[in-house]
């Protein structure tokens, strides 16, 4: 008796285990093919450019004064997207470029290392590729800062400014005490699990911008939700932020050259270590031998672009038309 109730038990289970497999292979394939059909149905705006043998997305706008590169924050599934409020603001007097880099929007996905010498490598190739001359002013948000610090660095005679909002820099570790956070490698499924895609449109509000009604068309997203369904913490984005110290330990000796003009927009926060640190003095710190900046305050959150767009663009402008021209 005892071991037909076992059974009976084991058979139960065994069906419920066989179900959740047939209902996680059915969204698997669902998704998969609503990937595929999006992918036809919404083309990329820019262009396509063969970077190591992926494609990499470039996006262009405007065609006069300064050629602007905006780079992404660490895990913004749709840049181009993102960051279009500001694009259009700063395009009507610059020529302003996105380069979605792999793991983003309508890029590919790559096998590459995510160190912080490839990424910039890759923005290169894609630029020259896309035949976009420089000098640029580079355009960071976030964990992008680092890549800037290092593109700055490294290319010198490329880079001609720095606009960074809220942007990480090599030192913060250093003078925080902090630690690095890293994504667990279980991350990476969410995508082609399907997962994204159903809490992308269940619970949008994680993944959309918070900004004012009307700041993002309809348009821009029902696309938001669509590439965060592709790409939402993909095996690029963990890995790059797995491999974010030792890209800050590469680059933790670099700082802005003192003769490169740089303007950093920060949000203000009330959060004061004991000994009297915050953004705010990690950022005065970091300026402070540069011979052109400004560091400007505003109160919002960590994506300041989506409720400044318009004082962002205004001040980089001014800022830029401001700045002595750098000797190349």
């Amino acid at each position: 008796m005892k071991t037909k109730k076992k059974f009976k038990l084991l058979k139960i289970i065994r069906n419920i285990m066989l179900f959740v497999v047939a209902v996680l292979l059915i969204v698997m394939s669902g998704n998969g093919i609503m990937t595929m059909y999006e992918h036809k149905q919404y083309p990329a705006w820019g262009q396509y450019v063969e970077v190591k043998g992926k494609k990499m997305h470039v996006y262009t706008k405007g065609t006069k004064g300064r050629t602007i590169v905006m780079l992404p924050g660490l895990g913004t599934a749709a840049p181009v997207l993102d960051y279009e409020p500001l694009l259009n603001e700063l395009a009507k007097h610059n020529k302003v470029v996105v380069v979605e880099p792999f793991g983003y929007g309508w890029s590919d996905l790559t096998n590459e290392k995510r160190t912080v010498d490839n990424i910039v490598g890759e923005l290169r190739s894609a630029l020259q590729q896309a035949g976009i001359p420089g000098p640029y002013t580079l355009l960071s948000h976030s964990a992008s800062g680092i890549y800037s610090v290092y593109y700055a660095n490294k290319y010198p005679d490329e880079i001609e400014a720095i606009a960074g909002i809220d942007i990480t820099l090599p030192q913060a570790v250093e003078y925080f005490k902090e630690s690095v956070p890293g994504i667990p490698a279980y991350m990476s499924l969410i995508a082609p699990s399907g997962v994204a895609r159903l809490v992308a449109y269940i619970n949008p509000s994680d993944f959309l911008p918070k900004a004012d009604k009307g700041t993002y068309s309809d348009e821009n997203i029902k696309l938001t939700k669509m590439i965060t369904a592709w790409k939402a913490y993909n095996k690029d984005v963990v890995n790059e932020a797995n491999e974010m110290e030792r890209n800050i330990n590469a680059t933790k000796e670099m700082t802005f050259p003192p003769n490169l003009p740089v303007i950093i927009f920060a949000p203000k926060i009330d959060k004061v270590t004991e000994d009297g640190k915050s953004n705010i003095t990690f950022y005065e710190e970091q300026l402070k031998n540069v011979s052109t900046h400004q560091l400007i305050v505003l109160k919002g959150h960590h994506y300041l672009h989506w409720t400044h767009y318009k004082k962002i663009a205004d001040d980089v402008n001014a800022f830029l038309s401001a700045s002595p021209a750098r000797p190349f």
